[in-house]
């Protein structure tokens, strides 16, 4: 079984997009659709016609099964990373849950546009005739498509429009919402189908992950499974009364029991296969992702690496880099929540992967950051061996499934279907941690055997194993525990700005000695000296540097770099704790209230930010959505 490479798969995919771009779903008249005649005949009369053309409008429906927004915009605002954008930019105003109807629809736009897509390639396939093992894989695919756009859109928007008809042959093109446990029964069953028709890894030629292959999308079903059975917003879809707003899973206990059967089965189907394994040590994950290279455990892949692929991934997510420096631009807005640093244990190897704690100067050198403007290391430039087409263009891809994810999916199902931990769940879980600690079991701790403290490790380890991936936000949502986890990360950060508890001996400042940067820099972080001193005296500071040491206060507001334009980076630091919320020093100006950390989490409901609204704009030109927005907003 063969096919594309990724190359090729980038260059067809945007002949077809130009061809097939009239497909909008529920946001513009569909008079006509697909009856436009072609210059060249390659119109929906003829692309079905031969298993090439059909190959390409497969490629062509990928591009609407995930969004760039839904790693940065909608990837911010939990335990792993907030957002450092505008206070009324509309990432920053979504990352820290102040949601309105006018900033949520165009992802929302984009998913129903990928349906669209695969709608047409699954109807046009099936009308071929004769499969082959290539169409029955092209049609496979087809229908992992649509469940992936369907997953996206259930777990940030909950009920929502469904149809599995192209919009040619709708005779009503406006939908209301649906139920949201019928859409996840109807893309489960998209995804059984797929696992029968899609062709395991070994089977196909020139295998790339940024298509499907059987393995993940048997991995694609255990994740919609484990949310279909976990919670979320709720409320009554005939009513829409905000009194009925509420957290739940669905109402059909056997139901839910089934479905955790069903992650729990299609895991195992990718752990007895053996295709894919987790890399010997975390780093090379990521160094072999930024350098266009596949790692034994990627799975799946949003394809953004090859030339004039214009990519933001590694610019707004990575670490910051001067416009002048060797490694170009990088002007991230996604920062670590400090938490999470103090949070992994010390001799955990994820943490200094996931956690970047410098950036680069001017000259090129690496400077320690304070604890306020840490970065998210895993896509960190100077890994790359190349700066990309652009000095702010970095094409790389973004990885949807990892192994990892496999295992403590199974980990996660197999509690929740039976009850407790089996051997094989705890052996999962070991696995994902031994590979964090070097692979010493001595090291990674006593592991719970009772259900609610195997969940909760379970909750714990995906949050060590893809702090920065962008899943975080809909798992505590599917947990039922975004509001209660936020809030207890919010007085954390209080009391790691008044250096309380457990806070109260972390290195007030780091000594360092500025490191020469080079392309694929071995370590993965700088060394540095730590000091407790809660003051260092002028004459001590002058001393360490008259040595050529640079002293970071690891509090303070401001970083020892400067930025692409010339003024110090800002680290949004955690200096102390005032009545008012968070403040930091901004030297001559005395005290000053630190908006961002204040406003973290600002609009924060229960009951409320698990679901966003329906942007205005989307029930203006769908007149099915009138009076059915999200209670409460």
């Amino acid at each position: 079984m063969s096919t594309l490479t990724f190359k090729q798969m980038h260059k067809m995919k945007k002949i077809f997009l130009l061809f097939f771009a009239v497909a909008t779903l529920l946001v513009s008249s569909c008079d006509g659709f697909l009856e436009i005649p072609s210059a060249t005949k390659f119109d929906s009369d003829t692309v079905f016609q031969t298993e090439a053309r059909a190959e390409m409008a497969v490629l062509g429906a990928y591009d609407g099964s995930w969004s760039d927004e839904i790693w940065y915009q909608l990837g911010m605002g939990t335990d792993e990373v907030y957002s450092t954008e505008g206070v009324t930019n509309s990432k920053y105003q979504l990352g820290n849950y102040v949601l309105s109807a006018a900033r949520t629809g165009s992802c929302f736009s984009t998913f129903y546009k990928g349906i669209e897509y695969a709608n047409v390639c699954i109807d046009g396939i099936l009308a071929m005739g004769n499969q082959t093992d290539n169409t029955r894989k092209l049609l496979g695919e087809s229908y992992a498509v649509r469940a992936s756009a369907y997953l996206n859109l259930l777990r940030y928007w909950g009920d929502v429009p469904y149809t599995t008809i192209p919009v040619a042959k709708l005779s009503n093109f406006y939908s209301s919402r649906v139920s949201r446990d019928l859409i996840y029964d109807g893309i489960i069953e998209d995804l059984q189908k797929a696992v029968e028709l899609i062709p395991w890894k070994s089977e196909i030629t020139n295998f790339t992950p940024e298509r499907y292959c059987k393995e993940s999308a048997y991995g694609l079903l255990a994740r919609v499974a484990l949310y279909a059975a976990g919670y979320s917003l709720r409320w009554d879809i005939e009513t829409y009364s905000e009194s009925s707003l509420g957290i739940a899973k669905r109402d059909d206990a056997a139901r839910v029991k089934e479905l955790n059967k069903i992650a729990m089965d299609a895991c195992k189907e990718v752990m007895d296969r053996k295709s894919f394994s987790l890399e010997h040590d975390f780093d090379q994950v990521f160094r072999k992702l930024v350098n266009g290279e596949y790692s034994s455990e990627s799975m799946l892949e949003q394809g953004k690496f090859g030339p004039n692929v214009k990519s933001l991934h590694g610019y707004t997510n990575g670490a910051s880099c001067h416009i002048n420096s060797i490694f170009g631009k990088a002007f991230p807005q996604m920062r670590i929540n400090p938490i999470l640093y103090f949070d992994y244990a010390e001799d955990d190897t994820r943490r200094d992967v996931t956690i970047c704690q410098y950036a680069v100067s001017a000259d090129s050198k690496l400077y320690e950051m304070p604890y306020g403007c840490f970065y998210v290391g895993k896509f960190r430039p100077m890994w790359k061996s190349t700066i990309g087409t652009a000095a702010n263009v970095r094409d790389i891809n973004w990885i949807w499934m990892r192994y990892s994810h496999i295992l403590l999916m199974y980990a996660e199902a197999a509690n929740e279907y039976n009850g407790a931990p089996t051997t094989e769940a705890i052996d999962a879980l070991k696995e994902v941690r031994l590979r964090a600690f070097g692979w010493d079991e001595s090291r990674i701790g006593s592991i719970p055997t009772d259900h609610d403290g195997f969940l909760k490790a379970i909750i714990d380890e995906n949050r060590f194993e893809f702090a920065g991936e962008s899943w975080r936000r809909t798992e505590l949502c599917r947990w039922g525990i975004l509001y209660e986890t936020l809030t207890t990360n919010k007085a954390e950060l209080m009391k790691l700005a008044g250096r309380e508890g457990k806070y109260s001996e972390v290195d007030r400042y780091r000594v360092f000695t500025p490191v020469a940067g080079e392309w694929q820099m071995p370590g993965n972080n700088i060394p540095y000296i730590a000091l407790k001193t809660l003051q260092l005296t002028k004459a001590e500071i002058e001393a360490y540097e008259a040595q050529g040491y640079v002293v970071v206060d690891m509090q303070d507001s401001v970083s020892p770099c400067t930025h692409a334009d010339g003024n110090e980076i800002m680290s949004y630091g955690v200096f102390e704790v005032a009545t008012d919320g968070l403040r930091v020093y901004k030297g001559s100006a005395g005290y000053e209230k630190n908006i961002r950390y204040a406003n973290l989490f600002g609009g924060l409901q229960r009951c409320h930010s698990e679901i966003l609204p329906l942007a205005s704009t989307n029930i203006d030109v769908n007149i099915g959505l009138r009076g059915q927005q999200t209670p409460g907003y």
